[in-house]
């Protein structure tokens, strides 16, 4: 068999279309679609709020964001609807069910291998 003057099975191929074609084979769109905003996240929240917090997890659905202080997880809370229309427009209805908003992480008091059970922290020594 001879090869015409059309392109065929033995032409190098776009990568691109055998990524988009590998994703689908494997039913990866979803968490390729979520992906690719996480990586965008200061385009889709703005720069304000990508400044402040990122997201942390997405699982089942579940978008968690961590933001660096109270006053901003405050915040983040309220402009969740908000942030669930855009996500929305951005991977598709129902891809996002919900987004949990985490403020910063408090510090851990226990310290070095004989901390003594049901220690408090720095207020125990007190009384």
């Amino acid at each position: 068999m001879r090869s015409g003057a059309g392109p065929d099975a033995r032409d190098p191929q776009l990568v691109g279309s055998n990524i988009d074609r590998l994703v689908a084979e494997r039913g990866w769109h979803t968490p390729v679609a979520v992906g690719g905003v996480l990586g965008r996240w200061p385009a889709v929240v703005g720069a304000d709020v990508a400044e402040h917090c990122a997201p942390e997890s997405f699982e089942e659905g579940v978008l968690v964001v961590r933001a660096d202080s109270t006053a901003w997880a405050t915040q983040v809370r309220l402009l969740v609807p908000a942030l669930m229309r855009r996500l929305a427009e951005e991977v598709g209805e129902s891809t996002v069910t919900k987004v949990v908003v985490h403020g910063p992480t408090a510090p851990s008091w226990k310290r070095g291998p004989r901390v003594a059970p049901g220690s408090q922290g720095p207020r125990d020594t007190y009384g």
